[in-house]
């Protein structure tokens, strides 16, 4: 069968490689075309000759309800190169990873042309938006889930849904890069044997913009204490972007501050505890293991628009998935580097409350149920076409 995948960002990069692992383990003959990035490109090139990605998810990722605004035009183009793609190429499925912006338009395009519509990893209609229930029963042939908590709201809103777990846990799980030594995380990136600090800010331009300048004022408080003045900070660059995207905050800063580039699961685990902008970052940190912060600061406007639509208590999955804070959240205002600072102090000096954060990981992993995911929601999709 043909399927047709696009994925937006960088998590859905990642869901979307195995996804197509699954399917081709499921499905031999499977001929795969995509929207995605270098992961889904790699599980492509073991599988199939060509080309099959139309277009790299990097190219024009943006965040925020003003930033969208500048980019019409070149949305407008990519809509128009998408829908002329799907109908030359005539899928069996199109299949839609998150990313609710770009593909609720492709959903509704590719039903009202004949196609099969499947959406994996749901939009979050759940905290926002509650408005696009209309579009997945219009659109949307059929939908799967990889939250818990969506369960119950969906069922609620008589949405039909296949949930098979969460493929986070496989892909840390068996990800090569989880188990490797420290020793050889430090010689193959030229660090010390110093003490760590994860930072993660985001993979969109506007993120980076937002967050790295606290991060480096909190890296510089930190280093001013006696008893910390030995640590270092790794940011955790987001493979869609280059050192320059970050140089302007850590130039000077090079003793103790590092940029390392796909290696986030690493340095989550070799580090002593993480700053993590809001996202799927946050879960893999949970995952992992590591004690961590959430910080997330927009745009003023994008903060005012986003608390008008945003309706839930948490902007951290690990916290949604619990109903209750595991780690805390410092939003807009509240993420200082003076507020990092003590929170980051609280974790490494607190074992108590260290230990009740690791307690709420364990729980959050066992909410999102065991290893498979990924290769069972494909069975689901392959037999969803196959059935009378």
């Amino acid at each position: 069968m043909r399927y047709y995948i696009i994925a937006g960002e960088a998590s859905g990069d990642l869901h979307g490689s195995n996804l197509m692992k699954g399917l081709y383990s499921q499905d031999p003959e499977a001929d795969i075309r995509f929207w995605g990035g270098d992961l889904m490109n790699a599980v492509y090139k073991s599988h199939q000759d060509g080309t099959g990605l139309v277009q790299d998810y990097k190219d024009g990722a943006v965040i925020g309800f003003i930033q969208v605004l500048f980019k019409a035009k070149a949305y407008a183009n990519r809509f128009k190169r998408c829908f002329t793609d799907i109908l030359s190429w005539k899928p069996d499925v199109v299949i839609l990873i998150d990313y609710p912006g770009f593909n609720f338009r492709v959903a509704e395009f590719a039903h009202k042309n004949g196609f099969k519509v499947f959406y994996y990893i749901a939009p979050k209609v759940w905290a926002s938006r509650e408005g696009r229930i209309k579009k997945l029963r219009e659109y949307v042939d059929r939908l799967f889930i990889v939250f818990p908590f969506e369960i119950p709201y969906f069922t609620r809103k008589n949405i039909s849904f296949v949930y098979k777990g969460n493929p986070l846990i496989d892909a840390i799980d068996m990800s090569p890069d989880i188990n490797g030594s420290r020793e050889d995380f430090l010689t193959r990136n030229n660090l010390e044997d110093r003490p760590s600090i994860a930072l993660f800010a985001g993979s969109r331009n506007g993120e980076i913009s937002s967050m790295m300048p606290t991060f480096m004022e909190f890296a510089d408080k930190m280093r001013e204490i006696p008893e910390y003045s030995a640590y270092q900070f790794i940011v955790a660059a987001a493979p869609s972007r280059s050192i320059s995207d970050y140089e302007q905050w850590t130039k000077g800063r090079e003793e103790y501050v590092k940029v390392l580039f796909n290696q986030s699961y690493p340095v989550i685990r070799h580090s002593e505890a993480a700053v993590v902008n809001s996202g799927t970052a946050s879960l893999e940190v949970a995952l992992i293991g590591t004690p961590q912060v959430v910080a997330y600061k927009g745009m003023p406007i994008n903060f005012a628009i986003a608390k008008q639509i945003i309706k839930i208590r948490f902007i951290s999955l690990g916290n949604l998935i619990l109903g209750r804070t595991c780690f805390r959240e410092l939003i807009q205002d509240y993420f200082t580097a003076d507020n990092v600072l003590q929170e980051v102090r609280r974790l490494l000096e607190d074992k108590e409350y260290r230990d009740n954060m690791l307690a709420g990981y364990a729980e959050i992993r066992q909410a999102l149920g065991g290893s498979g995911a990924s290769a069972a929601v494909a069975d689901a999709m392959i037999s969803e076409l196959t059935k009378e």
